[in-house]
């Protein structure tokens, strides 16, 4: 079985934009070659993730972007919870990352960029002329990394937020994000609107974040009206989650290319 796929709802696909996301294999079971690679976080560690495996399944996935989309023009990032943001010119394919960031855009078309999260937020981006991806735990939240990817694509392309169309992909829902009251302190100086429909007492000093809605926040705050949406909690059984599966767990990945 190949890897699984699931489309952006919401919100129109713009012209000339592929986009989705892929979720966890079910072929081989937690541990097994396929289970692992797709798709890969650290692409040489832990068992099944070999250099081979990997390759094939970020295959399997560009393949569902549509006909003509290439595995060599895959962008990754080295991702490292900041807010850098880099600009991409050419894919460097599905084993080496083209930089250290956790935002990237791209006006060339047949570049395909990925982002690997779980638990964290992937968020994808068209522009006229240009697409992005950014990865958001709370401290990419915290740190502003998705506003920055608009501001980079808004400047870099000469357009308007207001013309950036966004997909919110799998993330750690509400009710398992439990944090340490620091994350709360972080992210109320970070997102707009910071209130109850962000963040709720839990246990002792615990409180429980909605990492979601503090994406789409910051989003509407910098201008940005077209949000979509995979509602999706990486807690249930098609997605990889750190917190529930550990820290050798595979990746789900967010994809957005240009076709011309």
């Amino acid at each position: 079985m190949g890897v699984r796929w699931w489309w952006p709802q919401g919100v129109d696909t713009p012209a000339g934009v592929r986009w989705g996301m892929s979720g966890r294999s079910m072929s081989g079971g937690p541990g097994g070659e396929q289970d692992h690679a797709a798709l890969a976080g650290s692409v040489t560690e832990g068992p099944g993730w070999g250099p081979q495996a990997v390759s094939r399944t970020v295959a399997q996935a560009v393949g569902r972007l549509g006909p003509g989309m290439s595995v060599q023009g895959v962008a990754w990032m080295r991702q490292v919870h900041g807010a850098d943001v880099l600009e991409v010119r050419e894919g460097m394919g599905p084993l080496r990352a083209v930089g250290t960031g956790d935002g990237m855009w791209t006006r060339m078309p047949g570049v395909v960029l990925g982002v690997k999260v779980a638990d964290c937020v992937p968020v994808l981006l068209a522009a006229p002329g240009g697409v992005g991806v950014a990865h958001a735990g709370w401290r990419g939240v915290a740190s502003g990394v998705v506003p920055a990817t608009v501001s980079a694509m808004v400047a870099g392309l000469g357009g308007t937020a207001e013309a950036v169309t966004a997909v919110i992909g799998p993330c750690l829902g509400m009710a398992a994000f439990e944090v340490g009251p620091e994350v709360p302190q972080a992210l109320r100086r970070a997102v707009p609107g910071w209130g109850s429909a962000h963040a709720r007492r839990g246990r002792r000093d615990r409180w429980h974040v909605d990492l979601r809605g503090a994406v789409a926040a910051q989003l509407r705050d910098v201008g940005v009206r077209q949000i979509g949406h995979v509602r999706a909690d990486t807690t249930g059984p098609d997605w990889f989650s750190y917190r529930g599966d550990g820290a050798h767990t595979g990746r789900q990945a967010g994809w957005v290319c240009r076709t011309a």
